[in-house]
């Protein structure tokens, strides 16, 4: 397994790093016990991974706890809560005193006294000043009490695809790591935020290096269509049947999932890559993607020429 520093956290971890939440959730999404995501967790360790991302509203925090036991020395556990009563995506704002709240029904959860890395989860840029003011500074009490080793923040990709929120918040420096939408189909984060991340020394977490459109062949025909409809992709650039042909055709590429993981690992500024599953197989199979060579030359100036000037699309 290859490392990376992580910011000036200094922390070394795994480039790859398993992430809990998405449609599958460690495989719950689909029925899968605690128990039975805590076996992938415990693979994850098994192939070197040591960067663990959960949240309380993923649901898997109880499975990461049970597959970390005995080995926690061994990981670096990220998780999260949402500045916003009912979580991501809602209006009311929560106070200081519920998100201590939160922060130790995941440390029961968990199984753990502290967590490596303490995220404000799905920030907009309209909540952005209330995390400032009155959730960061409860962030670092608890930092003081030794709860919390790191602070974090993840903007909401699917609604901030352009990173208005970590645009502001990177120079500001409250936040060691934060947590970055990334992908072929919009690497506007290669302007926006990743010149800021390697300036101030930020750590990166890369979501959305895979999602339904570089997975479902009719999504990803229906973003396209999308894109050069709105001039982001000139008409002709590519084939709107088969949009990315020239990437699963190339001889140095095994599949498009895994030209996608290879595009966001070698990407300077992306520290972790993070991809979950709840199959093991999957799992072993993504994390030979993430530590494949990069893309040839050739392959990653054509993407830039297609998808360099999108920001209105994740991926989902």
């Amino acid at each position: 397994m290859q490392t990376v520093r992580l910011g000036r956290t200094g922390v070394e971890v795994s480039v790859a790093g398993l992430g809990c939440g998405g449609h599958s959730r460690l495989g719950m999404a689909r029925g899968a016990s605690a128990e039975d995501a805590a076996g992938i967790v415990r693979l994850a360790l098994d192939l070197g991974i040591t960067f663990i991302d959960t949240a309380r509203a993923y649901g898997t925090e109880e499975a990461v706890g049970l597959g970390v036991q005995g080995r926690r020395d061994q990981v670096f556990i990220s998780t999260k809560a949402a500045p916003t009563r009912g979580g991501v995506g809602r209006d009311e704002l929560i106070s200081a005193e519920a998100l201590a709240e939160s922060l130790e029904l995941s440390l029961r959860r968990l199984q753990t006294d502290r967590v490596d890395l303490f995220n404000l989860h799905g920030v907009q840029p309209a909540h952005y000043d209330h995390c400032a003011q009155v959730l960061v500074p409860e962030l670092k009490r608890q930092q003081a009490a030794g709860k919390i080793r790191f602070l974090g923040l993840t903007e909401q990709f699917g609604r901030d695809t352009r990173h208005e929120t970590l645009a502001r918040a990177v120079p500001e420096g409250l936040f060691d790591v934060v947590m970055v939408g990334f992908n072929l189909l919009n690497p506007s984060a290669r302007r926006r935020v990743f010149p800021l991340t390697i300036r101030h020394d930020v750590g990166t977490l890369i979501m959305f290096a895979v999602r339904r459109a570089l997975s479902d062949p009719a999504a990803l025909r229906d973003v396209a269509a999308r894109l050069v409809e709105s001039g982001e992709v000139d008409r002709g650039a590519l084939d709107p049947d088969d949009p990315l042909d020239f990437v699963a055709r190339h001889p140095d590429v095994e599949s498009v999932v895994q030209a996608a993981y290879r595009f966001c690992r070698h990407e300077p500024g992306a520290n972790v890559i993070l991809t979950g599953t709840g199959s093991g197989e999957h799992l072993r199979q993504n994390v030979r993607s993430i530590l494949a060579p990069p893309l040839p030359a050739e392959l990653s100036a054509r993407l830039e020429a297609v998808f360099g000037r999108v920001d209105s699309v994740s991926g989902n």
